[in-house]
């Protein structure tokens, strides 16, 4: 029987509810899966938390299983205290704590600051492992971009990204490879960067699977305000995409008081999303995309396309059922039986190319609202890429 594989986890709190609790805690406790409950054949080892507070979980789990040490440094997580690498597998969760935030309202988690630890470690031990970077690689472009050139330089299985495009769908529906798509939109419950991250996902999961693959993005452009409403009454994006979106919510406001399946119109709309924005984008094959942040209109994520073999939209929500009053966060399990296949085979299940792209997307989409929602030109993003023919989301 082959030893079992040895992982640490680098994480920046672990608090109940924190991205660090639901990853960390289901390879420590297993996680239903194909109605059992599944118990990876992987041990954490070694954690180093960066902030830890009243409310840590770190040394309780530290207690209870034997196997795990929570170390000072990220160095000695990752050689158990010794000179030489020590695990099988590394995941990088920098996702909640208290970390300041810049003018564009990025919060600056320091994932680029862990991975470089972790590199130099690679680095001086002559050896790498596969990696998990959960969410988007860095809130810096040129970070982001030196993450992944760097897990090309070093040769190891680099993964990235939220549970989010692999989290259920209703209807459990994928776009089909090869398709001819015209449109795409996502509709969502959105917040700056995060959740414009999410967005970009939804997206980019899907449409990555079109006919000639991924080929970048030639530009990005944000609408805010009146420019907002002005580009929607003009029809810059898809009016039938957006009322697909809004078909597939199960979170749609009501359009009056005391109705629970009334279509909102124009004027509901402007009255429930005070605060609307979206980004539109062209790909360089000539795809056009738009995410938009309708806060207050829904309260979730949202997906139609427009294929040229369709006269309807092929639509699907993302179903993201937050706790505590929803769901476990079931959707991490999903997340997790993929990186779990990634430690035990040595081969990403989906390509990190959609993280760098969505997370340049993220970066372009944020500097276009810093220089007055101008178009912004991305040769940058020249990211080309072959979507898995699997579909990788959890199905129901």
């Amino acid at each position: 029987m082959p030893p079992r594989k040895k992982i640490a986890a680098l994480v920046s709190i672990y608090r109940k509810w924190s991205h660090a609790q639901h990853i960390v805690d289901r390879f420590l406790e297993g996680y239903g899966w194909n109605g059992r409950h599944h118990r990876p054949e992987i041990d954490v080892v070694s954690l180093y938390v960066d902030q830890v507070g009243e409310d840590d979980l770190s040394r309780e789990r530290e207690t209870r299983f034997p196997q795990l040490t929570v170390y000072p440094t990220i160095g000695d997580a990752l050689t158990q205290g010794g000179s030489e690498l020590a695990v099988d597998g590394v995941l990088l969760i920098a996702e909640h704590g208290e970390y300041p935030s810049n003018n564009k309202d990025q919060v600056l988690w320091p994932r680029y600051e862990f991975f470089q630890q972790m590199a130099a470690v690679f680095r001086s031990c002559g050896r790498s492992v596969p990696v998990f970077n959960d969410k988007h690689l860095s809130w810096n472009w040129d970070w982001a971009r030196k993450m992944y050139d760097t897990s090309r330089e070093l040769e190891f299985p680099f993964m990235a990204g939220s549970s989010l495009p692999v989290t259920w769908r209703t209807p459990s529906i994928d776009l089909p490879l090869g398709a001819q798509v015209e449109e795409a939109m996502c509709v969502c419950s959105s917040w700056i960067d995060g959740g414009d991250f999410h967005a970009f996902e939804t997206v980019q999961a899907m449409v990555e699977r079109r006919a000639g693959g991924e080929v970048g993005v030639k530009w990005v452009k944000a609408y805010r305000g009146d420019e907002f409403w002005q580009a929607h009454h003009e029809g810059r994006w898809s009016r039938q995409l957006f009322e697909a979106c809004m078909c597939r919510s199960h979170q749609l406001t009501p359009g009056r008081a005391g109705f629970n399946d009334v279509f909102p119109t124009i004027d509901v709309m402007r009255e429930r999303m005070a605060d609307p924005w979206a980004y539109q984008y062209e790909h360089l094959d000539g795809l056009i995309c738009t995410v938009i942040a309708a806060n207050g209109l829904v309260g979730d994520f949202n997906f139609a396309a427009k294929l040229d073999d369709r006269d309807n939209p092929l639509s699907t929500n993302m179903y993201l059922a937050v706790p505590p009053t929803k769901s476990l966060a079931s959707f991490f399990t999903p997340q997790v039986h993929n990186v779990e296949r990634m430690f035990m085979t040595g081969q990403p299940t989906y390509p990190l190319e959609r993280t760098l792209l969505t997370t340049g997307l993220t970066a372009a989409g944020l500097d276009s609202r810093a220089q007055d929602d101008q178009l912004l030109e991305t040769p940058h993003l020249n990211i080309a890429y072959e979507a898995p023919s699997e579909s990788t989301f959890w199905h129901t």
